[in-house]
């Protein structure tokens, strides 16, 4: 009996080589967990040349949108690009140019049938970039002009001596992870960013976000250089006050981004369907408006944008409320 039971044991035999070092062992296949490493690889299928292309360009954007944020020139008294515009006026255009890539690789995508896993994930990554970081830098300097800091090229800083200062880099530190946590969200809903035909968003868009705090900085940048060229008190006293108005503003993209209150996505819902004559004469007053007052314009369009919203929300709940009476 012994011996069966014996027998009926699982036998463990070493192997021949188990005695002797590592580096004399002989060559063998690699082992089980690393081929298993390998099988759960997952094969990339191909990508799409142009919408990739178009996505690495608002990435770039959005770099080089940094880079003419970190310049130390106050608007007005150097030229940092072309036609006499401040630094913080070039990193406020590569990103609205930024968001014109954006827009447009989406629908190159859907065009040349180059919708992909990877596409998503990579716009998803450039969007934090050019429409998460990059705002958030541009709101601090042009903080930093009003704000306590020490010499032109200091920026605002959590060592900051100044408590409206601290409160901005917090307010750019929370913006920040709330584009990061919007677009982590959009993906894992749409997804990997999927997002074809849709007519609203689950919160705000990223670029709209930034739409709305570029927007507020060209009419800044534009307005102080007027001041500098006419000086007058009123004028001064806006400027100053839309920089301080700035980074609450920035709160509030913050905040809806993260929301779950409903936005219009105007390119599906206005641009990719027929419209009535008069929407189109709309439009064409809303362009020569664009001609006349460009950074007026583009300001009020994007904070128009960044408060339907709410006031969608509020005009739906008060006509839920009176229609029961």
């Amino acid at each position: 009996m012994r011996l069966q039971a014996q027998s009926d044991e699982p036998q463990l035999t070493e192997p021949a080589d188990a005695g002797l070092p590592q580096a004399d062992r002989p060559e063998s296949a690699p082992p089980t967990r690393r081929r298993g490493r390998r099988r759960r690889l997952r094969e990339l299928g191909p990508t799409g040349v142009w919408p990739t292309l178009f996505t690495l360009g608002n990435l770039v954007a959005g770099f080089a949108a940094i880079h003419f944020a970190a310049k130390p020139v106050i608007a007005g008294e150097a030229i940092a690009g072309p036609w006499g515009w401040s630094s913080l006026t070039v990193a406020a255009v590569l990103v609205l140019l930024g968001a014109f890539f954006d827009t447009i690789d989406g629908s190159v995508a859907r065009l040349t049938d180059g919708v992909t896993e990877m596409g998503g994930q990579l716009d998803s990554l450039a969007d934090l970039v050019t429409f998460g970081v990059a705002p958030a830098f541009i709101t601090l300097h042009v903080a930093s002009q009003y704000i306590g800091v020490e010499g032109i090229s200091s920026i605002v800083n959590p060592d900051t001596a100044t408590t409206l200062g601290k409160v901005t880099w917090a307010i750019a530190a929370i913006y920040v992870c709330c584009a990061a946590l919007r677009l982590a969200r959009f993906n894992v809903e749409t997804a990997s960013g999927r997002l074809g035909d849709t007519l609203s968003f689950r919160g705000l868009p990223t670029p709209g976000a930034a739409g709305a705090v570029v927007g507020l900085v060209l009419m800044h940048e534009h307005l102080a250089a007027v001041s500098l060229e006419s000086p007058s008190g009123a004028l001064s006293l806006m400027v100053g006050l839309m920089a301080i108005a700035l980074p609450f503003v920035a709160l509030l993209a913050a905040i809806m981004m993260v929301s779950t209150v409903p936005y219009k996505h105007l390119a599906n819902r206005y641009l990719r369907v027929s419209r009535s004559f008069g929407y189109l004469v709309r439009v064409a007053v809303l362009l020569c408006l664009a001609v006349l007052w460009l950074q007026e314009t583009i300001a009020a369009v994007f904070l128009l944008y960044l408060c339907s919203g709410p006031w969608d929300l509020i005009v739906k709940r008060a006509r839920g409320h009176e229609e029961p009476m």
